[in-house]
């Protein structure tokens, strides 16, 4: 799980590389060209947050569920004890 995030960050990175990249070599005013970048920014900023709560909430749900599967493991081992 740690590699792909790791992989998702360096795409996000490069994404942003390139856009900046592209965006200051384009033939328009700077001024145009910094309202695009401040737009680009602010597009990757709200994906980085979408994506990074989707993966809270998966890793929330992910301790639910182990939580509920060490509850069940310990009634189990408690009721063969008895």
């Amino acid at each position: 799980m740690a590699n792909s995030g790791k992989i998702l960050a360096a795409l996000l990175v490069g994404a942003a590389a390139g856009a900046a990249l592209g965006l200051l070599f384009a033939p328009d005013k700077g001024s145009e060209t910094r309202k695009k970048m401040a737009g680009k920014a602010s597009e990757l900023t709200d994906e980085i947050k979408e994506r990074y709560n989707k993966s809270k909430e998966a890793v929330n749900d992910l301790k639910e569920r182990m939580a509920g599967k060490t509850e069940e493991v310990k009634n189990s081992t408690h009721t063969r004890s008895n």
